[in-house]
């Protein structure tokens, strides 16, 4: 069986101070490999027989990635047409190169809007680790994450709507919002029948808006001190003052998780 990291939080949280896009980061700032060693980069390969950034990941093991479901559904996100970069901050330089071998869509995926977009998925090769490519550690099943706590998205994304992926790595903090809250402004929404929140996602902005993630940055990371607790799934617009982000909240699905990545 694969071996996991994973954290219960009780003791954790006194050491940290408290339109529809997947998710280049907005408002963000660049990042050493060094500082998210378990990111890589998801590349697809274009109708142009070329690679190009299309979602991010993060490390469970050396043989398996945790990604967002809506990154690797469909005949263009097919095994095939997928493969990873790990170990470099610089978008397509660097680093190690994986095919995809298999991708598990959490079976929930399609059924009530974005909830459970989420996915595991297995690589063709082996990575080695290295102060550059290490293992996430994962949040426990069951934990809630708090309101109004400063949280980390990170990624390759656009750095404004419907722009340009990064060329290199982007963080950004971000606060988490009300579930609630957060559910009832998308109720208000252009697409309240599709656009739904669910007790499986974790809202998150800033006020007055400017930061957060974009296009491309779909599957990577929401930090919450080293935890992976989010995966960037969808938001309306970038960085949107109104709308907050929404990330899939890893521990609803960390049990699954960890049955599946073997």
């Amino acid at each position: 069986m694969a071996s996991f990291k994973y954290f219960i939080f009780v003791l954790l949280l006194a050491g940290i101070a408290i339109e529809t896009e997947g998710g280049r980061i907005v408002g963000g700032q660049p990042a050493p490999i060094e500082k998210y060693p378990s990111m890589v980069q998801v590349n697809a390969l274009s109708i142009l027989n070329t690679w190009v950034e299309s979602c991010g990941a993060n490390i469970l093991t050396t043989r398996y990635i945790l990604s967002a479901a809506h990154c690797f559904s469909g005949f263009l996100y097919a095994p095939s047409r997928r493969r990873i970069r790990a170990g470099t901050a610089v978008q397509h330089v660097g680093g190690v190169v994986v095919y995809i071998d298999r991708e598990f869509v959490h079976p929930t995926w399609g059924r009530l809007g974005h909830d459970g977009d989420i996915a595991v998925v297995r690589l063709r090769g082996s990575l080695v680790y290295s102060p550059v490519i290490q293992q996430a550690t994962i949040v426990s099943q069951g934990f809630k994450i708090p309101d109004n706590v400063a949280v980390v998205n990170a990624g390759w994304g656009a750095i404004r709507h419907y722009d340009v992926s990064s060329e290199i790595l982007l963080d950004t903090t971000v606060y988490t919002v009300n579930n609630e809250e957060c559910a009832e402004i998308y109720r208000n929404g252009p697409r309240p029948t599709q656009d739904i929140v669910t007790d499986n996602m974790i809202c998150v902005n800033v006020p007055g808006g400017g930061n957060g993630t974009c296009q491309g940055d779909s599957g990577g990371p929401l930090y919450y001190g080293q935890i992976v607790v989010g995966i960037v799934s969808w938001a309306e617009r970038c960085a949107n003052e109104t709308f907050p982000g929404v990330n899939t909240a890893v521990s609803s699905y960390t049990d699954w998780i960890v049955q599946t990545a073997v």
